[in-house]
């Protein structure tokens, strides 16, 4: 069997996914990075972007902005304020995530601002195609 550790994905509205994982993706906001088992402590905001997780032998992919993670040898811990699991994703969601992206690009003052938005543009674009 594998090495795990704990995983959580954490939205206002509940656990949105918990289990031990092999491993996760994070899109941190310097760059994506992945964790293993026995990964050395940090914390890291994340940029808008896909959570890919392989989680008691299967694989998750989860939209999450406005988000977070702590990182400890043996748990990670994502807390995002919007989460979608992206295999259920509808067209109308995508959609409405897209115009608000935009919309923020459109009005961010600052560059990490436009930085943040144009991260959300370019994966939820990615998401559509």
């Amino acid at each position: 069997m594998a090495q795990t550790f704990t995983f959580e994905l954490v939205s206002p509205e509940k656990v949105f996914l918990a289990g031990e994982a092999e491993q996760v993706q994070l899109p941190g906001s310097e760059g994506d990075m992945t964790v293993f088992p026995g990964h050395s402590p940090l914390i890291s905001t994340l940029r808008p972007g896909v959570v890919d997780v392989v989680l008691e032998g299967r694989k998750a992919r989860v939209f999450v902005r406005d988000a977070f993670a702590q990182v400890e040898a043996e748990r990670v811990t994502v807390l995002a304020e919007k989460a979608y699991d992206v295999a259920e994703l509808t067209g109308a969601t995508l959609s409405a995530e897209l115009s608000k992206a935009e919309a923020d690009l459109a009005s961010a003052k600052g560059d990490d601002a436009r930085r943040l938005a144009q991260a959300a543009v370019d994966s939820l674009s990615h998401l559509k195609a």
